[in-house]
């Protein structure tokens, strides 16, 4: 299957995604913890083109990224909560969706050749990171868009473990 289909809680928001994502980042920071309610968010990124809202119209959130000082935009449903997507000032023509939020998160191929960790420097205490994934304290690339040095971990990696 090539195409994969999500929404929100009460069914008043879905979407449809036309194709694996290009790139699926595990992002461990403040603001992915506290807008998840969890310890991470797993976000497959779209370009624009490859996913369409087939049902109803989300509400927009914008918030400041104290990180690189650029605008994230929040899409989500304005009857139950769900957060839905991710657009961001800084990386025009993508869509970052809540992985959760699809019917099927399985359907997602997570892999070390196209996914990486990024802010382990703030993730929970005790969470696993997986063996040759690349991984990095802070964001993958500076804010002028210089890419900083992955570490990648040979054997599971206990954050906390350091």
């Amino acid at each position: 299957m090539t195409n994969a289909k999500g929404g929100c809680l009460c069914g008043k928001l879905r979407y449809e995604v036309l194709k694996q994502p290009a790139r699926t980042t595990i992002c461990h920071c403040k603001f992915c913890q506290r807008a998840t309610g969890s310890a991470y968010l797993v976000e497959p990124i779209f370009e624009n083109a490859d996913v369409k809202i087939t049902l109803g119209a989300p509400k927009r959130y914008t918030h400041l990224s104290k990180g690189s000082g650029k605008e994230v935009y929040i899409h989500f449903c304005d009857n139950c909560g769900t957060k839905l997507f991710l657009t961001f000032e800084r990386f025009d023509g993508v869509v970052g969706v809540y992985g959760g939020t699809l019917d099927d998160p399985n359907w997602l191929k997570i892999t070390p050749e196209n996914a990486k960790h990024i802010f382990l420097a703030d993730a929970l205490q005790g969470t696993v990171v997986p063996p040759h994934f690349d991984t990095f304290k802070k964001h993958a690339t500076e804010n002028d868009g210089t890419p900083n040095a992955a570490t990648i971990f040979a054997e599971p990696h206990i954050i906390g473990t350091e």
